[in-house]
This record gives structure tokens, C-alpha cells and sequence, in this order.
């Protein structure tokens, strides 16, 4: 009875494992693919609404954050590639890398937040219902709801990327066993690709 807990335990299908993180990076697709349609849907009824509006938002933060999920986009797959050397030190490292770049990335949305909220700035606060016109709310109440939703995705990615740095460090996950840091890899190049394009639409509209 033992021995059956102990196959049934130890049974590793990683090709099973990574068509359940692609139908999860579907629906995640689906929705932020929704979000996409409604902005620009949106932006093409307000077109100078949102242009305005963008103008609050600080452009600088906005680069900055994008160069940084481009560069643990490429810590992350290099992590890969160690582990399959079997360099379990270097993939610690980099793995550690990815997570300081995404925690700095939460500081600085945290921070650019705050000065919005310094200005009375939120969904529903009476100075943006009183003082800013019906497309400027739209516009940002898409940008709260969306960055939100990202910022969320980088927690999540976070924990899946520790939890993977754990494994690896007790030795369950390996250059035979990588299925783990690569799923962690493919959700985090997701949550990039995801900032790629609100960057652009938000920061850069003109």
C-alpha cells in the first residue's frame, strides 16, 4: 500500500503540465484580450479624452518598468537553460534576479499609484466623478482595473517562481524534472507581453 502511495507520488507527467499552463495562458489571453477590445473601443469614442487624461500618467515609470520585465524575461529563460547544464547555483541566482526586478517593478506601481491617489485620483473619488470629463474616468478606470490586473499576475508569477527556486534548491525539480521552472518561465513571459502592450496604450497614446 505504501509502495503505490509512494509511485503514485513520485509520478511526473511534464507533458501534461505544460498543456495545463498553455489552456491557463489561453483564458488569461481571453481576458486581457477583452480588456484590450473595451480600451479601444473606448479610446475610439474619446479619442481626446484619453489623450488627456494619459498626460497625468508618468511616462518615465512607465519605460523604466518595461526594461525591467524585458530583463527578467531573459533572467528567467537563461534560469532554463543552467538548470539543463545542470548549474543549480547559477539558476538560483538568476531566479533571485527575476524576483528582485519584479518586486522592483511592484515598488514603482505602488509608488506611481500612490501619487495618483495624492491627487484624488481612484475609481469612484470624488474629484475624478467632479472635475474630469466621462472618457477621462473611462480612461482611468481601464488604467486602475488593467495595471491592477497585471500587478496581480506579477504576485502570482512571483510565488510560482519561489516556489520553483525551492524545489530546485531541494533537488524535486531538476534538468530531468524542469517542467515547474519552465511553466514559471511561460507565465512570466506572459505578464510581459501582457505590460508590452499597456505600456504603449497607455503611456505612449497620442
Amino acid at each position: 500500500m505504501e509502495q503505490n502511495a509512494h509511485i503514485e507520488h513520485d509520478h511526473y507527467d511534464a507533458e501534461a503540465s505544460k498543456i495545463g499552463m498553455w489552456l491557463f495562458i489561453f483564458t488569461e489571453l481571453l481576458l486581457f484580450g477583452g480588456l484590450f477590445v473595451v480600451y479601444s473601443v473606448y479610446r475610439y469614442v474619446n479619442p481626446d479624452a484619453f489623450h488627456l487624461a494619459a498626460e497625468e500618467l508618468n511616462t518615465t515609470i512607465g519605460a523604466v518598468n518595461t526594461i525591467l520585465l524585458l530583463v527578467s524575461s531573459m533572467t528567467i529563460a537563461m534560469s532554463t537553460s543552467t538548470l539543463q547544464y545542470k548549474k543549480k547555483g547559477a539558476t538560483l541566482a538568476l531566479l533571485a534576479i527575476t524576483t528582485i526586478i519584479g518586486i522592483v517593478f511592484l515598488v514603482n506601481k505602488y509608488f506611481e499609484w500612490g501619487v495618483k491617489f495624492s491627487h484624488g485620483i481612484w475609481p469612484g473619488s470624488e474629484h475624478l466623478l467632479n472635475d474630469f470629463s466621462q472618457g477621462e474616468i473611462l480612461f482611468f478606470g481601464l488604467y486602475f482595473v488593467m495595471t491592477g490586473l497585471h500587478a496581480l499576475h506579477i504576485i502570482i508569477g512571483l510565488v510560482i517562481i519561489l516556489v520553483a527556486a525551492y524545489r530546485i534548491h531541494k533537488g524535486t525539480v531538476n534538468e530531468n524534472r524542469a517542467a515547474l521552472l519552465e511553466n514559471a518561465g511561460l507565465y512570466w513571459h506572459l505578464v510581459d507581453l501582457i505590460w508590452i502592450f499597456l505600456f504603449p496604450l497607455f503611456y505612449l497614446l497620442t
